[in-house]
């Protein structure tokens, strides 16, 4: 966990900052070091030095002074004390204490600073030589060269010499000469802090030059010139993302030219596929024409020749009934009686086949649409419709329809017919309702038509033949049409058609 913690920062630094890191390291490291050990070397250095000379001084007086304590002449030993503290500034002060430790000479500098807390003793020590003058005969002692008993010596200590030092001055000598090593140490931290600026620098622009260039490519400009500034894996880098580059552009080209082509492609495709449907719209446009027309002929021809053919049978018939009962000498009763019943047998069937052929001109060619127009004509179905069935229409239209054209009128009444027969054949519905509005500011007829029947799921259902012959009739006139169905929520069929549709598709 805390190697996480301590690796974790180090991987959002930048290369740059970690070169820098791994390069100031170890000479911050050794910075630091040097600088430690220079200082405690320096203050054991002073320290040693000072030890040593007091000890030394410390033994030398008490050597030289050895006369002074003993035959009480401190003045001569004061001066020469006095003088060896003036001339050395690293002496804090002198004492020469007598054989009961009591103090006869003082001397302290007048320019030091400070003293250490212990002092260097060195004992004054007399030295009494005693000579025999006599043999162990008691005869006078007279010295021969083979004679070599050294005298005997018996020592004393007298008094004793303290001295104590004063680190000050060699302090500040160390200090001065630590001084010139940490100017030389910082000047050698800041040469590799420039060498290591450099080396991060000369990393750190290939690489951004690498990043901003890869970033160019990101943002869609293959073409870029990276030229290779340096060596090593930066330099392979740096070629790499060239030759990519290079690649990227190419086969960007190769695919802009593939796609232009199969656009092209598909773009003929397209206008071919329009150009097939405006050909089959006008060609069913061109087709219901044709039918409307030929209806319009057959029913004029059956109402103007079949119906006065029929007329005139009917006549005839009606006049052998009528020379059958005024012939007085003619047949038997029975037979003129027979006659009558044939006469009106032909009238009946004369009458049944003009009715007929009045349901099949209209049929062919509603007569209230020329009449009436389509406002009347819708309202003469919806009327026929809703006395003959179970399910109630109702009637909804607004603007003057007198305004719209023949073939316009004829297909807008037959998707109405062919809705209403749906509604009546597939529904199941008890209420329907139709909708027409003449809309003058986006000039456009809406049809709806609408019913609460059992409906059904427009997208797991098939079209049946009704919707398709609605929708190739409405796609003809260039209008739109859409129908909205759920299970037991009934259907709505919206259909609009552009007032122009019929004059532009002709």
């Amino acid at each position: 966990m805390k190697l996480r913690r301590i690796v974790q920062p180090w991987r959002s630094w930048s290369i740059g900052l970690r070169m820098a890191f791994i390069t100031m390291l170890p000479v911050a490291f050794l910075f630091t070091s040097f600088l430690w050990y220079s200082w405690y070397a320096h203050r054991a250095q002073v320290a040693e030095e000072l030890a040593e000379r007091g000890r030394i001084l410390a033994r030398a007086l008490a050597e030289t002074s050895e006369y002074n304590v003993i035959s009480g002449n401190l003045t001569d030993l004061r001066l020469t004390i006095n003088g060896l503290v003036q001339s050395d500034k690293s002496i804090y002060r002198i004492d020469v204490v007598d054989a009961t430790g009591k103090r006869a000479v003082r001397v302290t500098s007048e320019s030091a600073l400070d003293a250490e807390p212990h002092y260097y003793e060195a004992p004054i020590r007399k030295q009494v030589v005693w000579i025999n003058l006599f043999t162990d005969n008691g005869i006078p002692h007279v010295s021969a060269s083979s004679d070599t008993r050294p005298p005997t010596l018996t020592t004393e200590v007298v008094g004793a010499v303290r001295v104590t030092m004063s680190p000050a001055n060699m302090l500040a000598k160390q200090k001065r000469r630590f001084q010139v090593e940490v100017a030389m140490a910082a000047l050698a931290l800041a040469a590799s802090g420039v060498l290591a600026w450099v080396l991060a620098r000369s990393l750190i622009l290939p690489l951004r030059d690498a990043i901003g260039a890869l970033r160019e490519i990101r943002g869609g400009n293959y073409r870029i010139e990276l030229p290779v500034t340096t060596g090593g894996e930066v330099g392979e880098l740096q070629g790499s993302i060239g030759e990519m580059s290079v690649a990227l552009d190419q086969s960007k080209q190769d695919l802009e030219n593939k796609v232009a082509a199969r656009t092209q492609d598909l773009l003929e495709s397209r206008n071919e596929a329009l150009r097939a449907d405006a050909d089959k719209r006008k060609l069913i446009q061109k087709v219901n024409s044709i039918i409307e027309d030929e209806r319009k002929s057959i029913a004029v021809e059956i109402h103007d020749e079949l119906n006065a053919s029929l007329i005139a049978v009917r006549l005839e018939a009606q006049s052998i009934a009528t020379l059958a009962g005024r012939a007085s000498t003619a047949p038997t009763g029975a037979e003129v009686e027979d006659i009558r019943n044939k006469a009106q047998a032909i009238t009946k069937l004369a009458l049944d086949l003009y009715a007929n052929g009045r349901r099949l001109v209209r049929r062919l060619r509603p007569e209230v649409l020329d009449m009436l127009g389509l406002h009347g004509a819708v309202e003469e179905m919806l009327r026929h419709y809703d006395s003959g069935s179970g399910c109630r229409f109702a009637f909804h239209s607004e603007g003057d329809f007198s305004r719209l054209g023949n073939e316009l009128a004829i297909s807008a009444y037959r998707i109405v017919q062919e809705a209403l027969s749906n509604v009546m054949k597939h529904a199941g519905a008890s209420f329907a309702q139709v909708s027409l509005v003449l809309d003058e500011d986006e000039n456009v007829l809406r049809i709806a038509v609408e019913d609460d029947g059992q409906g059904f799921e427009p997208a797991l259902s098939s079209e049946g033949i009704g919707i398709i012959g609605m929708r190739e009739r409405v796609y003809a006139l260039r209008g739109s049409i859409e129908v909205h169905s759920a299970p037991q929520r009934g259907t709505t069929v919206a259909i609009t058609l552009p007032l122009s549709a019929a004059s532009a598709v002709s």
